[in-house]
């Protein structure tokens, strides 16, 4: 995997995993994308710039993707208030980037131990996905039951989030397009849930069962093995078909026009 560097890099190189090739689980055939990209801002354009890539095709889209940083980063949502989500003081200090994603929901920090997950989905093999409580059952579905393989019973509780008793293990967000929907979300493998609280202010929109508990409190581990759970996402989305390129072009763009520029990132527009 390869090293993330800092946010003003512009590196987009990375190093693809050695694809696991599963029983098809599902009935359309899945791509599977292994990669973490080196510089950790260009692995939220890739997110974005996939989904781009799917809706330009005619045939539909059906992707896996899996990724993880060796650094931390926060990454806010696309409504998110940077001043009301992010502690700036200990992100400038620590030199942790700061970048806004393509998707909604709250304000996370991905770093060593987090698995990063994002499935992108076509509405012609799933029309029920265009409602979106449909895609939050079916996609949380799916990643409850790689997680459940493993041994450990996680559940769907809030909105969009994963749990195991009444400690969030995975948040989750989406992004939805005219063809496809962009699904992604963090999995906490061994993770130092310490950056959390040192990097994040207190959520401004919290779920009722998190019964106002500060981040320490709130979010917790699986403590399972990061490769054990990358290869059971696998089997379980029946990602059998190993993909390679990337569209480097579109994360290229969108890293210039967006990903890299101040205004979007610190007020979610351009001016």
């Amino acid at each position: 995997m390869g090293h993330g560097k800092r946010q003003g890099n512009h590196r987009l190189c990375g190093h693809p995993r050695h694809a696991v090739f599963a029983i098809h689980a599902l009935y359309f055939i899945m791509q599977l994308l292994d990669l973490t990209l080196d510089d950790p801002v260009a692995n939220v354009a890739l997110e974005e710039a996939l989904l781009n890539e799917a809706e330009s095709k005619e045939e539909p889209t059906e992707l896996l993707r899996l990724w993880h940083l060796d650094v931390p980063m926060v990454v806010i949502g696309r409504s998110s208030s940077f001043e009301g989500e992010v502690n700036e003081n200990l992100t400038s200090r620590d030199e942790v980037p700061v970048v806004r994603r393509c998707s909604g929901g709250a304000a996370i920090v991905c770093g060593t131990g987090c698995l990063m997950y994002s499935v992108i989905l076509s509405y012609q093999n799933h029309p029920e996905l265009q409602q979106i409580s449909h895609a939050h059952d079916f996609v949380l579905t799916t990643v409850s039951n790689a997680v459940n393989k493993l041994g450990i019973e996680s559940v769907r509780q809030g909105t969009s989030d994963l749990t195991v008793g009444t400690q969030k293990i995975s948040g989750n967000s989406l992004r939805c397009k005219r063809k496809h929907i962009l699904y992604h979300g963090t999995l906490l493998c061994h993770y130092d849930l310490e950056l959390v609280s040192r990097y994040l202010e207190t959520a401004p929109r919290q779920p009722e069962y998190r019964q106002q508990r500060n981040h320490d409190q709130f979010v917790a581990n699986l403590n399972v093995d990061m490769e054990a759970l990358r290869e059971s996402l696998i089997d379980t989305w029946g990602a059998t078909q190993a993909r390679l390129e990337i569209p480097t072009a579109m994360v290229e763009s969108l890293l210039e026009d967006r990903y890299r520029c101040d205004q979007w990132n610190r007020h979610g527009r351009m001016a």
